[in-house]
Formats: structure tokens, C-alpha cells, sequence
């Protein structure tokens, strides 16, 4: 079998990571070879002092598209949970990733702050940080994403049944 990216991109708070590890057990459970790839996860074990500039960002994406592009073309399904604010890398990715479904997992802005898992929108409404994406920093949502999730009106069971289920259309799961 071919693996395949699933793409889940969003601002912080909309549900990434849950939803990647709720897709990655169901997944593995069926009995697919899966990898997340957690972008929070490979800044901090591989280059913690990045920073979050465009440019920076755009590099995380980078090594986080070519390490996707490995899983995949050696038969495992990777699972990327990268906000990825860019349109522009979100298609770069499209374009060398085979087997490739981008997922847009939304929750509106008062969700995400309640959420607020890792105390970043605490931080940014009380002004000392600027620039979260979603928030008072850019996120450019995605035209022509595969899959939309909002994860403040589906249950977690919903929202990997409609992944797997377009997974299944396009023809990247049997």
C-alpha cells in the first residue's frame, strides 16, 4: 500500500492534536502504519530557538513537508498537526506530497480561547504576546481543503469518520 499526508491545519486551539492522535489510534487500529508528525513537537526537539517569524515558519513547514513526503512514499500514512498559517505552503506541500488531503480543522475564536491549551491566548489578551495566529496574527484559511472539521459542532467520532471516509474517495485507503 501507497501511505499517504493527512494535513490537519488550523490556528491554536481548534483541535490538531486531538484530532491527529483520535486518527492515528483508529488508524493503527485498523491496522495501517501511521506517524504523527506534531509541529509543536518537531520545533521543540529539533530547533527550539526558531523563533516564529514568516520566515521561520515557512522553514519549519519545510522540514515538516519533507519528512511527511518520506513517511508516505515508504507506505506509512503520516499525520501533520501544523497550524501552517500559509496558503502558499499549504500548496507547496500539495504539490510534493503524493497522496495528499488537506483538513481544516476550525473552531471560532471564543472556542479556541477557552480552550486555550497551551496559555497562549491568556498571554495574548492580557498583551504580553502579539501575533498569534488566529488571533492577532495571520492565518490565511485554506480555498480548496479536502475536509473542513469544526470541532465546536462534531464529536472527536465524527470527525475521524469523515477523515477516514474521504481518505477511503479518494482512493489513498482500501
Amino acid at each position: 500500500m501507497d501511505g499517504f499526508t493527512i494535513w490537519l491545519t488550523g490556528p491554536s486551539g481548534s483541535g490538531k492534536t486531538t484530532l491527529a492522535r483520535a486518527l492515528k489510534e483508529k488508524l493503527k487500529n485498523k491496522g495501517y502504519k501511521v506517524e504523527i508528525l506534531d509541529g509543536d513537537e518537531i520545533r521543540n526537539t529539533l530547533y527550539p530557538n526558531l523563533g516564529f517569524s514568516k520566515e521561520a515558519r515557512e522553514m519549519h513547514n519545510r522540514i515538516v513537508i519533507h519528512l511527511a513526503k518520506l513517511l508516505s512514499r515508504n507506505g506509512i500514512i503520516a499525520i501533520v498537526s501544523l497550524i501552517s498559517p500559509y496558503k502558499s505552503i499549504r500548496e507547496f506541500a500539495r504539490k510534493e506530497i503524493n497522496n495528499f488531503m488537506e483538513v481544516y480543522v476550525y473552531a471560532p475564536l471564543d472556542v479556541r480561547i477557552k480552550r486555550d491549551p497551551k496559555g497562549l491566548y491568556a498571554k495574548a489578551l492580557k498583551g504580553e504576546i502579539s501575533g498569534l495566529t488566529g488571533y492577532d496574527g495571520v492565518y490565511e484559511e485554506p480555498d480548496n481543503a479536502d475536509v473542513i472539521i469544526d470541532t465546536s459542532k462534531m464529536s472527536i467520532d465524527e470527525e475521524v469518520e469523515l477523515i477516514i471516509k474521504k481518505a477511503e474517495e479518494l482512493g489513498y485507503l482500501g
